[in-house]
């Protein structure tokens, strides 16, 4: 009889699920996990610091739609989790967290970091579990594997006792973990389909707006082909643009205001009434809501819907676009109707008033103008990470972005400090794309040691600092304490830390200067000094916690 600790039966699992990555930061009791892990062929990747790893984490779920794992020594390590852990949580992003914890036999007696882990992560995580017995880990495992993705996706915690995690069994007595061999997706009833329709076929300004139900389900395909057919506009929650290309027809980015206060019916599909949509009242008081969800309870909540649909995204768009395609002839002529007419109009009134900006030669740059040329820099496949206050705004206003999974910033917690992280978790979910990261250089100071992360590990992320030497913008005449950081000089981190580091303070270099670091196969730092005056317009899609 072969016998094997809890720690390979952990990481036995994890591979038979499917799991290709671990995120981790060294220590105990998790030595040996981290080591099994490697010796059944899953990648590991270190970071600096415990939140990175959990923000690292989060981005490849978001960018590959699957669960992430990631894992912390005991005590202080898993604590350190927390922020990334409630970022994930708030966005319904499915992850896996393994927490290193003291011995399960010594409970109560105060032993060397001892806390309640369980009870801390309980309030942030769809499941949890402290296994006492090693022989249980492949049952726990898969089952957290397949919580952290059913319904509505969320984080879930495994407590691991350092004592569990070393104790031995007889491998050919531990229970394999039962799983589905095939699943399938609940749906909307014909004749509910049919009404929907019905109300979006006759509305003379109808709206889309999709957010992270719609990407975890996959629905983007069938998201995309409904606005083919039906000419709708459409808008996303921050984190899911991509979902349609935002070069679409129908995409009016500079209206969404206009769109949002008169559309007189809405189909909502995967995304919370939250304080983003104002709890839906960004939509018209008298405007007819349809909403479909995975979690039937998030059906009418801060708001009164027409209709609620309690079902999966993916799989009631594929029953939509059938019947839109059915009816396509109720759709022609769509594209010159008064609706779409006016938008554009007013897409193109909105460009026409940041051209000046977007085009502007001033010194220090402005940050339309570094968005901008971003954004013609960039490959159309690029991955996109905005983090800070004042650039997340710019960012949002003139960076566009044309597949699911490829745009990352704060979202709906304001969460500081994320942006390289998921700059690193991106660029190992496809380590083919371009990644920028697009960072404030407050926001960028809270993990900035991560360069050598992605350095050790040969992770190309390109970071871009809108440096405006402080927190949020100089108002002349408005005290502001604790903004002023002054210029700080990443680019020079950068190159300690053995990556390519550059100053940028014209905006005819920044090209050139992106060029250069891509090309330099590093990670890199292009640190550009812009306007410490210039503010974002808007405070209502996915601002930073310095608002």
């Amino acid at each position: 009889m072969v016998k094997v600790s809890g720690n390979y039966l952990i990481a036995r699992t994890l591979k038979e699920e499917g799991v290709d990555t671990l995120f981790y930061l060294m220590g105990g009791p998790n030595f040996d996990t981290i080591m099994e892990c490697q010796d059944v062929g899953i990648r590991t990747v270190d970071f600096r610091h415990e939140q990175a790893a959990a923000m690292a984490a989060h981005a490849y779920s978001r960018v590959t739609g699957k669960p992430s794992v990631v894992m912390a020594a005991s005590g202080p390590g898993t604590l350190n989790l927390l922020t990334g852990v409630y970022t994930a949580s708030i966005d319904c992003a499915p992850m896996v967290i393994l927490g290193g914890a003291s011995a399960v036999h010594e409970i109560g007696r105060d032993t060397f970091q001892e806390v309640d882990q369980v009870g801390i992560m309980q309030p942030l995580c769809k499941y949890w579990h402290r296994p006492t017995m090693a022989s249980r880990f492949p049952e726990v495992v898969s089952t957290a594997y397949r919580q952290a993705q059913s319904g509505r996706p969320g984080p879930v915690y495994i407590d691991c006792g350092g004592d569990v995690l070393y104790e031995e069994v007889e491998e050919e007595s531990v229970p394999t973990p039962s799983r589905a061999l095939e699943r399938t997706r609940p749906v909307a009833t014909s004749g509910d389909i049919e009404r929907a329709m019905a109300l979006i076929a006759n509305a003379e300004r109808p709206l889309l707006f999709a957010g992270g139900g719609a990407f975890f389900s996959g629905a983007a395909p069938e998201l995309e082909k409904f606005v083919d057919v039906t000419s709708i506009p459409f808008y996303t929650a921050p984190m899911s643009r991509g979902l349609v290309p935002e070069d679409h027809a129908v995409s009016f980015q500079g209206a969404r205001s206009t769109a949002m206060r008169e559309s007189d019916v809405v189909l909502v599909v995967g995304t919370r009434m939250n304080w983003m949509m104002n709890y839906g009242q960004r939509f018209a008081p008298n405007a007819k809501i349809i909403q479909i969800d995975i979690n039937e309870a998030e059906l009418g909540h801060n708001r009164d819907v027409e209709m609620g649909i309690f079902g999966d995204a993916k799989a009631v768009m594929a029953q939509l676009l059938e019947l839109a395609q059915q009816r396509s002839p109720d759709f022609s002529g769509a594209l010159e109707s008064p609706w779409i007419v006016g938008l554009r109009e007013a897409n193109e009134k909105r460009i026409a008033q940041t051209a000046p900006l977007l085009n502007s030669d001033q010194t220090p740059i402005h940050p339309l103008r570094l968005c901008k040329e971003i954004d013609e820099f960039l490959d159309r496949d690029a991955i996109v990470s905005v983090d800070g206050n004042e650039i997340l705004h710019f960012g949002r206003q003139s960076i566009s972005t044309y597949l699911p999974g490829h745009r990352l910033n704060s979202g709906v917690t304001g969460t500081m400090g994320v942006g390289l992280p998921y700059g690193i978790g991106a660029q190992i979910a496809k380590p083919d794309k371009q990644v920028l990261v697009l960072h404030g250089d407050g926001s960028m100071g809270m993990n900035a040691m991560e360069i050598d992360t992605a350095v050790r590990h040969n992770l190309p992320v390109v970071t871009v600092i809108s440096n405006n030497e402080g927190w949020t913008a100089r108002t002349p005449g408005k005290r502001k304490p604790g903004r002023e950081l002054g210029f700080t000089e990443f680019h020079r981190i950068a190159e300690a830390l053995h990556g390519y580091g550059e100053k940028v303070e014209e905006p005819t270099e920044i090209k050139p200067a992106l060029d250069r670091a891509f090309s330099s196969g590093k990670p890199a730092v292009v640190n550009v000094r812009v306007e410490p005056t210039s503010a974002g317009v808007s405070r209502s899609w996915g601002g930073s916690r310095m608002e």
